[in-house]
């Protein structure tokens, strides 16, 4: 797929420096009709999102609701669990040793170490829609509608549009985002609230801006904190210059309208973070997320951090993770591993996010423009915005690991970016033809050709792309999340057997840990349906199948191709 859009870019440049002027009778009608529509601001930000949701919907009978692999997938279907039962935490089995997992924290309570942005969106769609996957749906649908409506805030109206249409194709239909449980849509989501509730509260400074704003601002710091503090800091540099601006409104003005709302939403954040944290690790300033680190990890998030004491695993699982994560630490110290995690990182964002047909516009432009550039020569918005952009992606550059969906706050800046050199490009003749105009018509029109590829790739036979296996670190627009198909057949099998099951988990000696970790469980252990534990030995195994007397025991060895479900058979004492 990513070599078919490359050769649509490389036919648009011949078509562009060759016959400018193809189709250009075709092309006006439509952007005529699109800039009409585009005229209607609320219209275009509905119509965007429900576009985004029918087109996942329409897409299901291709890739149907996906399974969970990844650990982070698993820690966030435990929040939504738990979400969906009322609670914000669970008490600690006192078995619990049987089922520890990566990212999950049993003491002093049972849940998962994420921020729950992720996961209150979720149990919104266990609870209304019955699987946590259309709290997914419907985050897709709402993330692109918030990012057509923060262009408006920062573009012409008919370049939102076009903007939120490429969100919807790009972002919306076979990304990985849109096809697991890792997250993405709900940061790029208060991200867009927080960069279009800006530039309106410059213009004409309103309560409900404001409050859209802090409301950004608090979603951002229970999805993405690190990278939201990144986003927050420009964002709170441009608030103060425009306070003390010559054009700013009258102080008492500002205090109502921007102050009062903002302080308001931030310590209400406070506070319900505070309770949060409390209810799930005993103290108001500590997080899961430092609690689960500071008790399994020995390896720090930036790499001029000291190794922590490595921990007493009660399983050898975790000893060959947290090993991985060791020799990943001790790598980037090195200069090499310092510099290939930056290439790398620059790589995959460029791969996720832009793909060949939307960095097309950005290159062309770099290309093109005059020997004279210079910084002052981009107007206000654009530097902001470039701005925004650069300062959260070198805050991710620090840390040791990273994922296309850390730097998700700034995905409607990005946009942004895009659609300006797009504008820009428009204007640009090659030997007094319209080229770049004619480049700007093919970048939409690329796009949805791709989509339509990528739809029809079965029975046209096209490869497609491979799933993204974190921590590989080059997704592409259109590569679907990993899923653990073993484990949700042999899951759905039991699912249709009578009574309820306990199921130990055997791995051999090389089992591939990451991505294809079996022990995960529901919010309510007592009562799930089934159950799934570590094998711990005849012994051990003895105290968990006596508990759960009630239940019918198997034992899966997982390495086994297919993966065997037996019956589990005490061995008989010596």
């Amino acid at each position: 797929m990513l070599l078919i859009e490359f050769c649509l870019v490389a036919a648009a440049v011949v078509g562009a420096l060759a016959y400018p002027a193809l189709a250009s009778n075709g092309f006006e009608a439509c952007e005529r009709a699109f800039g009409k529509l585009a005229q209607k601001p609320r219209t275009s930000v509905i119509l965007v999102g429900l576009a985004a949701l029918a087109a996942r919907a329409a897409l299901l009978p291709i890739i149907p609701i996906p399974h969970p692999a990844g650990h982070d997938e698993f820690g966030y279907l435990l929040l939504a669990d738990t979400f969906a039962h009322g609670r914000l935490s669970n008490p600690t089995h006192p078995l619990w040793i049987h089922f520890e997992s990566i990212h999950i924290l049993w003491q002093p309570a049972y849940c998962a170490k994420f921020f729950p942005a992720q996961g209150l969106t979720m149990a919104a769609g266990q609870a209304i829609m019955g699987h946590p996957f259309w709290g997914i749906w419907l985050s897709t649908g709402l993330m692109c509608a918030a990012i057509c409506w923060m262009l408006q805030g920062w573009l012409p109206l008919e370049w939102a549009l076009l903007g939120g249409f490429l969100a919807m194709i790009r972002l919306g239909t076979f990304s990985y985002w849109a096809n697991s449980y890792w997250g993405g849509t709900v940061a790029a989501t208060s991200g867009a609230m927080v960069l279009g509730a800006l530039p309106r509260i410059w213009r004409t400074p309103r309560v409900r801006y404001s409050l859209i704003l802090g409301l950004g601002l608090a979603v951002l710091a229970n999805s993405r904190p690190y990278e939201g503090l990144f986003l927050g800091l420009p964002v709170a540099a441009a608030l103060v210059a425009w306070i003390l601006g010559k054009n700013r409104p009258p102080l008492n003005l500002i205090a109502r309208r921007v102050a009062a709302p903002l302080f308001v939403m931030l310590v209400l954040t406070a506070a319900a973070m505070g309770y949060y944290f409390w209810r799930t690790t005993g103290h108001p300033s500590l997080a899961p997320y430092v609690a689960y680190e500071r008790t399994y990890s020995p390896a720090p998030n930036f790499p001029w951090q000291p190794l922590r004491v490595v921990p007493a695993y009660h399983h050898a699982e975790f000893q060959d993770f947290y090993a991985a994560v060791v020799r990943s630490y001790r790598e980037s110290r090195t200069l090499k591993g310092f510099i290939g995690h930056r290439i790398a990182l620059a790589v995959s964002m460029a791969s996720f996010y832009l793909g060949p047909a939307l960095a097309l516009p950005l290159l062309a432009v770099l290309a093109m423009l005059p020997y004279g550039f210079s910084w002052r020569g981009l107007s206000r918005n654009t530097r902001f915005l470039a701005l925004v952009c650069a300062t959260v992606i070198i805050g991710c550059m620090l840390p040791i690991w990273f994922s296309p969906h850390y730097v998700a706050p700034i995905t409607s800046a990005i946009l942004a970016l895009v659609l300006v050199a797009m504008r820009r490009l428009r204007t640009l003749e090659w030997r007094r033809r319209p080229a770049g105009l004619f480049l700007v018509r093919a970048v939409p029109l690329i796009c949805l050709s791709m989509l339509v590829l990528r739809t029809g790739a079965q029975p046209l036979h096209i490869p497609e792309p491979r799933r993204w296996l974190a921590p590989a670190p080059f997704p592409s627009w259109c590569s679907l999340g990993p899923g653990l198909e073993e484990r949700a057949k042999v899951l759905a099998s039991l699912e249709r057997l009578p009574g309820r099951h306990l199921v130990i988990v055997h791995y051999g000696p090389h089992h591939p840990f990451d991505l294809h970790e079996w022990v995960y469980n529901d919010a309510d252990l007592e009562s799930a349906k089934v159950i799934w534990a570590r094998d711990m030995g005849p012994a051990r195994n003895t105290e968990l199948l006596n508990c759960f007397s009630d239940r019918h025991a198997w034992v899966v060895h997982a390495d086994e191709s297919p993966p065997s479900l037996i019956p589990y058979v005490t061995p008989p004492l010596r």
